[in-house]
């Protein structure tokens, strides 16, 4: 049995996101249960692909479930609010100086400099890199009793807003004993990580010691079911309270109040293998790109829930449509000519496959063969990355990782880029985001963004379908939901039944 906890009262200033509510659980709990908040059962749309890694894709499976927390976190406008660190200020260039707030680790050992110094240090070495830190090298060590000087080679105006990635996680001494990092137990948010049964299931107790106050619900049950029909049938039948990611082609079986439409930063796309197979030509890019009506996806295929696809960042990034810039220099297509290419996805969105099929039906028309390959995610990702496919199609929440445009861009069409699943290699492009990089006024550094955001979309390398509203499913008798447009969150210490 654990051991009682010394509760702490924290004093400092907490800005929680506009968008935070609630969320919760189970209708068979004894009185005592009951009386001290009911357990959430959960169903999320993917499986770990990482055994759990706090540095990759699964570390938002971590966030959205409460169980870790950065420095710093996005505040509802998309800048960096207080996490961990209640304050921060840019000594120089290269120098940020983090005051910590007084908190503990699940495992009761004390939220430190040295702790936190320790578990950025382990981020910076992970491999492969995590992408909030794609392109980036920072040092992290303690200053006095409660402060951390994070270091970066070059400088990064970004860096608050680059510390609150799931990705970038402050975990305890404990996590690090072992080669691959330990998540049981050695997090920081209201919602400790008990139990991991593969890939099918874990278990969440409550953290009675969090910094930001005890959470209603007394712990989670969370499923992983990657079909999305199953998820929306767990919820119909009072299997779960929560189920994300519901299918398009399912929202209309729920009811009205069980039916929760959010707008996200998420473009689904279809990106070109640039490196190798028949889209290294530019010129057949550009012809697969003339051959694709985006408004088709959005009627047809997303039935409303999206908007016609206009560049990596869509409308839910409310200044990208003021600044957007033309792209020039494009190739000129050539005639595809029964050219055979072979395009992946992956069924966790199961709007995804749908959206291969009507690709297939375009670039056919404009005289590609087409086959397709549909896998779950966990089993396509890393033969994307190797370049066995010749074009991808998937969804990204461009500012997921970061919140800072110029970061995503870095990470996904650079040539050193840790997430560049078109495989590009391009010194316009290099150069442009690499001018983005450097800008620190925050106007200025969105218009360079566009700038490369341009300079991306000039090499076909990517075709941008639609800009997704993701519809979550929420039992009438759950409060709290966190409906996060940066998919970062989704239950928090308010969500309760």
């Amino acid at each position: 049995m654990r051991s009682p906890r010394r509760r702490r009262v924290v004093v400092g200033l907490l800005l929680a996101p506009v968008l935070t509510g609630c969320f919760a659980s189970d209708g068979d709990s004894s009185a005592d249960d009951s009386a001290d908040g009911s357990r959430l059962r959960v169903a999320l749309a993917f499986p770990p692909a990482e055994n759990l890694s706090p540095y990759g894709d699964d570390a938002t499976l971590l966030s959205r479930l409460g169980v870790t927390e950065g420095l710093t976190k996005l505040d509802a406008n998309g800048a960096a609010a207080p996490a961990l660190a209640e304050s921060w200020i840019r000594e120089n260039d290269r120098n940020w100086l983090f005051t910590l707030r007084e908190a503990a680790f699940q495992d009761g050992t004390e939220v430190t400099p040295a702790a936190v110094a320790r578990a950025l240090t382990h981020a910076g070495q992970a491999e492969p890199v995590t992408a909030a830190l794609s392109g980036v090298t920072l040092t992290a060590k303690k200053s006095g009793a409660h402060q951390v000087r994070v270091t970066t080679k070059d400088p990064d105006p970004a860096l608050p807003l680059r510390l609150s990635s799931p990705g970038l996680a402050i975990l305890s001494a404990k996590a690090y004993d072992d080669k691959r990092p330990n998540l049981v137990g050695t997090a920081t948010g209201p919602f400790e990580l008990t139990e991991v049964t593969g890939t099918t299931a874990a278990t969440l107790d409550r953290f009675d010691d969090y910094w930001g106050g005890r959470a209603q619900a007394s712990g989670i049950d969370a499923k992983f079911i990657s079909d999305g029909t199953a998820r929306t049938n767990a919820l119909r039948t009072d299997q779960v309270d929560i189920a994300e990611a519901i299918p398009v082609s399912q929202a209309a079986s729920l009811a009205k109040g069980t039916r929760h439409e959010t707008a996200t930063t998420r473009t689904t796309s279809l990106l070109l293998n640039t490196k190798n197979g028949a889209f290294k030509d530019a010129r057949l890019r550009a012809a697969a790109r003339d051959a694709i009506d985006p408004a088709v996806f959005a009627k047809d295929v997303y039935e409303g829930y999206a908007d016609t696809g206009v560049g990596v960042f869509g409308p839910a990034v409310t200044w990208a449509a003021g600044k957007r810039v033309e792209p020039t220099g494009r190739a000129k297509a050539a005639d595809p000519d029964g050219t055979s290419v072979t395009i992946a996805t992956y069924d966790n969105r199961p709007e995804l496959p749908e959206v291969a099929q009507v690709l297939q039906q375009q670039l056919r028309k404009a005289g590609f063969e087409v086959k397709l390959e549909v896998r779950e995610y966990s089993r396509l990702e890393s033969d994307v990355l190797a370049g066995k496919f010749d074009a991808h199609v998937g969804a990204r929440n461009s500012l997921l990782d970061t919140g800072d445009p110029v970061s995503v861009l870095a990470s996904d069409f650079t040539c050193d880029g840790s997430y560049n699943l078109a495989l590009l290699c391009d010194k316009k492009v290099d150069r442009a985001v690499a001018a983005a990089e450097q800008e620190s006024d925050t106007a200025e550094r969105q218009q360079a963004s566009m700038t490369a955001e341009a300079a991306i979309l000039a090499t076909d390398a990517t075709v941008p379908l639609v800009h997704q509203q993701i519809i979550t499913g929420v039992a009438t008798s759950v409060r709290g939901v966190i409906y996060d447009p940066y998919e970062r969150t989704l239950v928090g210490t308010g969500t309760m039944r």
